[in-house]
C-alpha cells in the first residue's frame, strides 16, 4: 500500500541541541517581558479582556497569510486539531489570567508568582512526555522555586487574593508548553501559532463586547506593541522546544523576571528590593547549574556512543 501523504505542513524533526533551545528561550523572555510590562501599563485604562483581545487580534492579523487556502504559507492542515485547540485555550487562559493580575500586583511580584510554571513543567513532563528528570535537575528547579519564594515573602502584597491569578496562569502556561513539546517535530511552528491565534481571538471576540471601553489611539498603539512582542515571544518558544526537553528549558524562563524588574523600574519606578535581588540570584544559579548538568550529560552520551534521547 502506498504511504498516505501528511495532512499538514511538514515540520522539522526534533534535534538534541539543548544550548540552541536555551538560547531561544532566553530570547523569548525579552519579548514576553516587554509584552507583560506594556499590558500592566494599559491595565490602568482598559479591562483585562480588552487588552488580551487587542493582543490576540494583532497576533491573528500577523498570522492571516497562514489562514488563506490559496496562500503558500497556508498552515491550517494539521494531524492533531484537538491538541492544537487545547493548546490555544491554555495559552489564552495563561495570558488573560496574568493580565488580570497586573491591575492589582506589582509587575515583579506578579511575574515571580507566575514563575512556579517551570516546576509544573518539570512534573508534567514526566507524566505526559515520559522524560527522565534526574535528581540534580530536580534540585536545580527547587533552588529556582526557592528564589521565587524569597521574592514573594509571606505577608507581602504578592499574597493579595489576586496572586492566585498568576498562579493559575502559570499552570495554564505549563500545560501549553507541554502540548507544544508533544507536537514539536510533528506540527510546523506556523501551524501551532495559527491555531493559537484563531482560538484566542475567537473566544475573546465573544467576551469583549461585555466589557468594552473605547480605546484611545494611545491605547491602540500600545496594544499593537503587546501583540507584536507576544507573537514574537511565542514563536521563539515554539522553536525552542524543537531542540531540548521541557525540563531542560524550564529553569531558563526564570530570566524573564530580570527583564520585567528592569522594565518595571524604568516605566513604573518600582525598585527591586534586596529580597528580589537575592531571589533572582537563586533563580539564575539554578539555570546555570542546569546548563552545566546538561553539558555533562551530553558529553557522557557522546562518549558512550548512545543515541540522543530526543531522537
Amino acid at each position: 500500500m502506498p504511504e498516505r501523504k501528511s495532512t499538514g505542513r511538514a515540520a522539522p524533526a526534533r534535534a538534541d541541541r539543548p544550548f540552541r533551545g536555551i538560547a531561544l528561550i532566553l530570547a523569548s523572555t525579552v519579548f514576553l517581558g516587554v509584552s507583560d510590562v506594556t499590558a500592566k501599563y494599559l491595565s490602568a485604562t482598559l479591562p483585562s479582556i480588552e487588552i488580551a483581545w487587542i493582543r490576540f487580534l494583532v497576533f491573528a492579523m500577523v498570522m492571516v497569510p497562514a489562514m488563506l487556502p490559496g496562500s503558500p504559507l497556508f498552515a491550517l492542515r494539521t494531524g492533531r486539531p484537538g491538541l492544537q485547540v487545547m493548546r490555544g485555550v491554555a495559552l489564552l487562559g495563561s495570558s488573560l489570567l496574568f493580565i488580570s493580575s497586573l491591575r492589582f500586583l506589582p509587575i515583579a511580584e506578579a511575574s515571580a508568582t507566575g514563575f512556579v510554571a517551570p516546576l509544573f513543567v518539570t512534573a508534567l513532563s514526566i507524566l505526559f512526555l515520559k522524560e527522565s528528570v534526574g535528581l540534580r535537575r530536580w534540585l536545580a528547579t527547587a533552588v529556582g522555586l526557592f528564589g521565587v519564594l524569597i521574592i514573594l515573602r509571606p505577608g507581602s502584597s504578592a499574597f493579595h487574593p489576586a496572586a492566585f491569578f498568576p498562579l493559575v496562569s502559570a499552570l495554564c502556561w505549563a500545560c501549553m508548553l507541554i502540548m507544544t513539546r508533544m507536537m514539536s517535530g510533528r506540527e510546523a511552528a506556523i501551524t501551532t501559532m495559527t491555531y493559537s491565534a484563531i482560538v484566542g481571538v475567537g473566544i475573546l471576540s465573544a467576551l469583549v463586547p461585555l466589557v468594552w471601553v473605547a480605546p484611545s489611539w494611545h491605547d491602540i498603539l500600545f496594544g499593537i506593541l503587546i501583540g507584536i512582542a507576544s507573537t514574537a515571544g511565542q514563536w521563539i518558544v515554539v522553536l525552542a522546544f524543537r531542540y531540548a526537553d521541557a525540563s531542560v528549558l524550564a529553569p531558563f524562563s526564570y530570566t524573564q523576571l530580570l527583564w520585567v524588574s528592569i522594565l518595571g523600574f524604568l516605566v513604573f519606578g518600582e525598585v527591586p528590593d534586596v529580597w528580589t535581588v537575592t531571589g533572582a540570584l537563586f533563580i539564575v544559579a539554578s539555570g546555570l547549574y542546569t546548563a552545566h548538568r546538561e553539558r555533562i550529560r551530553r558529553s557522557q552520551l557522546l562518549s558512550l556512543g548512545e543515541p540522543s534521547p530526543n531522537a
